[in-house]
């Protein structure tokens, strides 16, 4: 019957454990078996075996092939000595497959290839709960799936060198995921926040996606953030520097008493006076905050009670013109400084540049969310709620490419900090993360989620990572160098999509994140294929080493490699620098150094006459 039976390998030969040893047959005279019409690599790393034991199948993959330097050939029925290493994962009773193990094989049971019947039995059948990523590496015809759900609350990421088709990987998961051209509806009620760090995903992602940036280009929003749903801290870390406990407490005392005099000249739905405090998200106007600070700082008295003020100019808070005063005097005569004043000055001073520098807009001036000095604004944080997680299609991409790089960590924290408040407290609200989940996708993750960052960014995905499940927020890292990712976070993600990884310590770092014991198929990942990954955690049923699916060529993000051959094949003529400059200058790719006034007007086909049809 063994010999009969096309999907054979071998036998049983040690049981270690989970790890099990399996001697390959004589009859494996070559690395394909065509079954019922499929080809199926054999004894191949990374590819799936079935253990039969009576009514339940155990199922492992093989982590590791081998051979004996010599094998004996004097004894009859001496084999080539081949054999290979299995990790078990599962087992399979009737056509319910479950992770674990509830018995182990004993020694000379038969080993056999897993068919792609068998693989149904794995995945299931195809329901909404089963998203197709991909294509086995070892049987491209066998289709992968990945849970959904799992994918999604349990966390996941995805790491791999430069080059490696990370882009690519998560375009073609997102796009899986919505899935917009499934006859069957796909999945219209997906909500997904991007953070794109380099502006390579909105044309990928065009027909299903929403952009915002912080330089628009034509079709998409501009990105504001309001300063005033910041948190103090983190607000005066950027605008005012290094402050000591008296500065801060000087900010915090006026940034209070300017939130307090908004809610007592209007309520705010929610909002209790009582429980108000400096970190409530209540608008209140930075102008104003700056005017009435350097205005205390700066004043000078004159009279002999030291108590008039002697002021030369008002000055104009909307304008940022500081009052004028008289300058002080030695000696009795005057004009005598503020002895209260809290030495501010230079942290005044760099609020103001920060106000005047047009580079900040999108947080120090946002938009309808800017306050006037009273603390009016035009539109509360429900619109801008609205905007990003409220809109039609399912994903909305945060274009940060043109975020100063003194403020992306901060801009990104205080995003995530937004998003995880709003959700966390409205976990019971229909809009909740609870009964409408939200995938956050955290491109260049190394960048603000190192080991040794204590920023905003850093503190809010731990909390998302440990405690996102419970409230409906799911993350998914990406990065490229997943060892300068925090251990806290990384070990929090279920689920490992580990493409190409050449730097050893990245490597031990997945290594040590995977749930799986596969050390062996872990030593795959240097010589992976671009766009091939090893998936393993709790969305996978069974670790698997998967192809993505690419997107179409329309759908593939911009991350390619520029074709040096073609480009320098050719001489070429310098077309202006100028236009160089004027991007720098903008900060914008499309911007121009000639503006070119193009006149159009309509044109309207006039049918002939019919004598000039004649």
């Amino acid at each position: 019957m063994k010999g009969s039976d096309p999907t054979y390998l071998g036998t049983v030969a040690a049981v270690s454990g989970a790890s099990v040893t399996v001697i390959l047959a004589e009859s494996l005279a070559s690395g394909l078996a065509i079954i019922h019409g499929h080809t199926y690599r054999v004894a191949q790393v990374g590819s799936f075996v079935r253990i039969p034991q009576g009514y339940q199948d155990l199922f492992g993959i093989v982590c590791e092939v081998g051979a004996k330097a010599a094998p004996d050939r004097t004894e009859p029925g001496a084999n080539a000595g081949r054999w290979m290493r299995v990790e078990l994962a599962g087992e399979a009773i009737g056509a319910r497959f479950e992770r674990g193990l509830s018995q182990h094989p004993s020694v000379g049971d038969s080993v056999h290839i897993v068919t792609e019947a068998d693989l149904q039995r794995i995945y299931g059948s195809s329901g909404n709960d089963q998203v197709a990523v991909g294509s086995l590496a070892s049987a491209e015809n066998i289709v992968v799936r990945l849970s959904l759900d799992s994918l999604i609350t349990r966390h996941s990421a995805v790491v791999g060198s430069t080059g490696a088709g990370k882009s690519t990987t998560v375009v073609s998961l997102l796009r899986s995921i919505v899935r917009p051209d499934d006859p069957k509806g796909g999945s219209p009620g997906a909500r997904i926040l991007l953070l794109d760090l380099h502006g390579e995903y909105a044309q990928p992602l065009a027909d299903i996606s929403k952009v915002f940036s912080a330089t628009p280009q034509p079709g998409e929003e501009p990105l504001y953030i309001p300063y005033w749903a910041l948190e103090a801290g983190e607000l005066l870390g950027f605008i005012a520097g290094g402050l000591n406990d008296n500065q801060e407490i000087a900010f915090t005392d006026k940034i209070f008493e300017l939130k307090t005099l908004r809610v007592a000249e209007a309520s705010l739905p929610g909002l209790d006076p009582q429980s108000l405090t400096v970190d409530s998200p209540v608008p209140f106007s930075l102008k104003r905050l700056w005017y009435e600070l350097v205005d205390f700082e700066t004043t000078t008295y004159e009279g002999q009670q030291r108590d008039k003020p002697a002021l030369i100019a008002k000055g104009d808070a909307e304008k940022l013109s500081a009052p004028q005063y008289k300058p002080h005097a030695m000696g009795a005569a005057g004009p005598y400084m503020n002895s209260a004043a809290k030495g501010i000055r230079r942290q005044l001073n760099l609020l103001r540049s920060r106000l005047l520098d047009r580079r900040f807009d999108f947080l120090l001036h946002p938009g309808p969310w800017e306050p006037d000095l009273n603390g009016g604004v035009k539109a509360d944080l429900d619109k801008l709620l609205q905007g990003w997680l409220g809109h039609e299609r399912q994903i909305t991409i945060l274009d940060l490419s043109g975020v100063p790089s003194a403020a992306l960590i901060r801009l990104i924290g205080s995003i995530l900090r937004i998003v995880y408040d709003a959700l966390y407290w409205s976990r019971e609200k229909t809009e909740g993360g609870i009964l409408r989940p939200l995938l956050v996708v955290m491109e260049e993750a190394h960048r603000y989620l190192g080991a040794e960052n204590t920023n905003v960014a850093c503190d809010v995905v731990k909390r998302i990572a440990k405690e996102g499940r419970k409230y409906g927020i799911g993350a998914m890292i990406v990065s490229q160098r997943p060892a300068e990712v925090d251990e806290t976070i990384l070990s929090q993600c279920g689920t490992i999509i580990a493409l190409r990884l050449a730097n050893p310590n990245d490597r031990n770092r997945v290594r040590g994140a995977l749930p799986d014991n596969l050390a062996g198929l872990m030593d795959l990942l240097p010589v992976l294929r671009t766009g091939e990954a090893i998936i393993a955690g709790e969305a996978a049923r069974l670790p698997v080493r998967c192809r993505a699916t690419l997107p179409s060529e329309a759908h593939l993000p911009r991350s390619a490699d520029p074709n040096v051959t073609e480009a320098w094949s050719t001489r070429r003529k310098a077309e202006g620098y100028d236009r160089v400059v004027a991007s720098w200058r903008a900060q914008r790719t499309t911007a121009v150094a000639v503006e070119t006034k193009i006149h159009r007007a309509p044109v309207e086909d006039e049918s002939p006459s019919e004598e000039e049809v004649s």
